[in-house]
């Protein structure tokens, strides 16, 4: 089975072709360092989502450095890329908020079809696999098939789960799972919670009143709030990222169908502007294809062949 890294190069080789290729393009055969090939390779970064900021900053740090002579190869130029690339992502890492005593609670949260509760679904899975005591809370009560799509990962992961009928209130689900977790021992809950625009503010509101509804059973909860984001909506990701974080007091971020989009540089974008961690990386169907996120592995997978 391949390892980690070869997981994750196949899985963001769209992203590779649409960022480090088109800039390996861009480099081809140039002799010397010009305003217009640094006029292309900002446009080059820009088309590939990293953000106009960060392409910006890039830029403005490679003329800097030509003009003081420090640089005059354009070859040397993809390598300054890469640093600057992994920065912005080391930059907003940071260690999880585990509890001291468990349980471990996470909300998930997220527009419609973003992958909550299949996300959800995968955690479990691979914390269980991990020996981990999982409890999942099926608090997308709005979507019946939410609510058995994750009851179907529940049995798939071996994790209990925590479920009322559909339209019930979230938080009283919420309420009912943490109260489970703790009598049964859970070392990790993960709670999907529903699709909503961030535009909504009264569905905002019912986010908060299950961070509330957590608070007040245990201290510190919800210890993460993960926004899960598809990662083909390129830069419209990152305003549901910056509206999410306004609202729901996100701490981290996973990206789910990397393999299936070109645009996978928004992750660059999405740390830069925010400062927030990505956890995890999605790039197939199976348990096993929610990859840990790692920013040394992420842009070795860019940039090594």
């Amino acid at each position: 089975m391949p390892g980690l890294l070869e997981r994750l190069k196949q899985g963001i080789q769209k992203t590779r072709a649409g960022l480090v290729g088109k800039v390996e393009d861009v480099l081809l055969g140039k002799k010397e360092i010009d305003p217009d090939l640094l006029d292309e390779l900002e446009y080059t970064l820009i088309t590939a989502d990293v953000g106009v900021r960060t392409a910006t900053e890039i830029l403005e740090s490679i003329r800097q450095r030509v003009d003081r002579h420090l640089v005059n190869d354009p070859g040397e130029l993809r390598q300054l890329i890469r640093e600057h690339l992994l920065n912005v992502l080391e930059a907003g890492d940071r260690p999880l908020n585990w509890p001291a005593q468990p349980p471990a609670v996470i909300l998930l949260v997220g527009v419609n079809g973003s992958g909550k509760t299949t996300t959800a679904g995968k955690l479990a899975a691979q914390f269980k696999a991990q020996g981990k005591n999982v409890l999942l809370c099926a608090a997308d009560t709005f979507r019946a098939a939410a609510i058995d799509q994750l009851e179907v990962w529940s049995r798939r992961a071996g994790a209990d789960i925590i479920r009322q009928g559909a339209g019930a209130d979230p938080s009283a689900v919420l309420f009912d799972a943490i109260q489970a977790a703790k009598a049964r021992n859970a070392d990790m809950l993960f709670a999907d919670t529903a699709g909503r625009l961030h535009t909504k503010s009264n569905l905002m509101a019912e986010l908060e009143k299950m961070r509330r509804t957590a608070a007040r059973l245990i201290d510190g909860a919800p210890h993460e709030v993960w926004l899960v984001l598809d990662a083909t909506t390129g830069q419209n990701g990152l305003e549901q990222a910056r509206r999410f974080t306004e609202s729901a007091g996100v701490t981290g971020l996973i990206l789910t169908k990397l393999d299936g989009t070109a645009k996978g540089g928004v992750i660059v974008a999405i740390a830069r502007e925010l400062s927030l961690p990505i956890r995890y990386v999605g790039v197939g169907e199976q348990a096993d294809d929610l990859l840990p996120f790692d920013p040394h592995q992420f842009i070795d997978s860019l940039f090594e062949p």
